[in-house]
């Protein structure tokens, strides 16, 4: 496998990576590339078989669909109440369920135990009751149907103040009931919080099922509703969201070498981005989606470029004898973030791309990879290695604060929420390669998993325009 790893990193390689941990194996690939290196693999000696047969899908259902475990709490949890929404029995227990489940993985709320206690949103509620439940909001509201399709009302109030803090009706479908539940939660988070909720929103994630299938999933944020959008019998990487979540471009293997892909979600149509001699990896879009930073090792080393999202117009962006790799852009779309080891071991720099000049990013540790700043551009999400193992971190842009988040052995492939309050990532547990969302200041965590099969490769999609 090494003679067929770029020279530049066979320094860093003795099959066991940059002073990785005992026994650490990527068993994604059968590989043992930690993450800094992943984006510049070349075919890696497959030769699984003859042949590749890869599917290209306008979205049909997924084998399988993520499980969810939580554990922690964020600070000063809400204690809220959503109870049985009336109207339809079947639909409404299906939106009440969703919109329970949101809010308690969310972290940042408490659901108070109503026992089966049913409100519609025309009832008024008697505030004294639900206040000696321990709750500090409701929500109350039906699912009926009307005029061929389905209508969810709903009403939230403060239970102090005894005041209705607002509502909406929803028309949906009996199909699309998880939707209006998530709708709806991201509506109670907005009001409470004063943030966006992310409810609504999609992931993408490779799941490896036996030695030569791997598919690229779409889920709601959830891990439900997991939908396939490519099948092949080689492995897919690196998938990252347009900025309008319509398209996804990512890498492919299918045709025996790394090849960079724009995959429309609309209509399942797929342009190739970069196909040049070498490696082509490491694909991240710029704020407006008219282009992509890549890692193209087509003149030797590898390098970023800048490339138009149909593939024209490649222009290098880094240069000297060092791996650059990962670019990720900040949302002034005019600064990249990317790994580079030109200082002597695996660290994070800056770049502007109208000037040029590029800053060193990290100082702390001998490994710090695969950058990626928040939606709101005040932190950065990145992979360092601590006590020996790969963990997630999070630096505050402003002060340089550093804090590690995770306390797992293999983290990779670090992915902001919209929201910029978690930070999805891949991780193995148990052997196994599982996703874990954790908050900005590392309190609360999330494990989704698959029964049987390892999950990889996450990418957190943006709010839906």
């Amino acid at each position: 496998m090494n003679s067929l790893i770029p020279v530049e990193f066979r320094n860093y390689l003795s099959l066991q990576p940059l002073g990785a941990p005992e026994g650490y194996n990527s068993s994604f690939f059968s590989g043992n590339l930690p993450p800094m290196f992943r984006p510049l693999l070349s075919l890696r000696g497959l030769g699984l078989i003859a042949s590749s047969v890869v599917a290209f899908l306008c979205l049909s259902p997924a084998r399988a669909e993520l499980t969810f475990e939580f554990s922690g709490a964020g600070a000063n949890q809400i204690p809220i109440a959503i109870a049985d929404f009336g109207g339809d029995f079947g639909s409404a227990r299906a939106v009440t369920s969703v919109v329970r489940g949101d809010l308690e993985r969310s972290g940042v709320f408490r659901l108070t135990d109503v026992s089966g206690l049913s409100l519609t949103e025309a009832t008024n509620p008697a505030f004294e009751e639900w206040k000696n439940l321990g709750a500090d909001a409701l929500a109350a509201g039906s699912v009926r149907p009307g005029g061929g399709r389905l209508e969810a009302r709903f009403q939230l109030y403060d239970i102090a103040r005894q005041t209705a803090l607002g509502g909406e009706a929803l028309t949906t479908s009996p199909n699309m009931l998880r939707a209006a539940g998530h709708r709806i939660a991201d509506f109670i988070y907005e009001k409470l919080t004063g943030e966006r909720g992310v409810f609504s929103t999609r992931i993408a994630y490779v799941v490896k099922g036996g030695a030569t299938r791997y598919e690229l999933h779409i889920a709601d944020a959830d891990g439900q509703n997991a939908q396939a959008a490519l099948i092949s019998r080689e492995p897919i990487i690196s998938p990252v969201w347009s900025p309008d979540g319509s398209r996804l471009a990512y890498v492919s293997f299918e045709d025996k070498k790394p090849i960079i892909y724009v995959h429309s979600l609309v209509n399942g149509r797929r342009v190739v981005v970069a196909n040049f001699k070498g490696s082509n990896s490491a694909p991240a879009w710029s704020p407006d989606g008219s282009k992509l930073a890549v890692t193209l090792s087509k003149d030797g080393g590898s390098q970023i470029y800048l490339i138009n999202a149909d593939g024209s117009g490649a222009q290098r962006l880094s240069t000297g004898s060092s791996i650059n790799t990962e670019a990720s852009f900040a949302p002034d779309g005019q600064t990249l973030y990317f790994t580079s080891d030109r200082g002597g071991s695996p660290q994070i720099y800056s770049t502007r791309l109208d000037s040029g000049e590029v800053r060193r990013m990290t100082f702390e540790g001998s490994y710090n990879v695969s950058p990626r700043v928040s939606p709101d551009g005040r932190t950065m999400a990145f992979i360092t290695r601590s006590e020996g193992a790969f963990r997630l971190a999070a630096m505050d842009l402003a002060s340089r604060q550093i804090q590690v988040l995770s306390d797992s052995e293999k983290d990779e492939s670090p992915s902001f929420a919209p929201n910029n309050r978690m930070i999805l990532i891949a991780t193995e547990i148990g052997g196994r390669g599982v996703l874990s969302a954790v908050s900005v200041d590392g309190r609360f965590k999330q494990r989704l998993s698959i029964p049987a099969g390892d999950v990889r490769e996450p990418a957190w999609g943006p709010y839906r325009r």
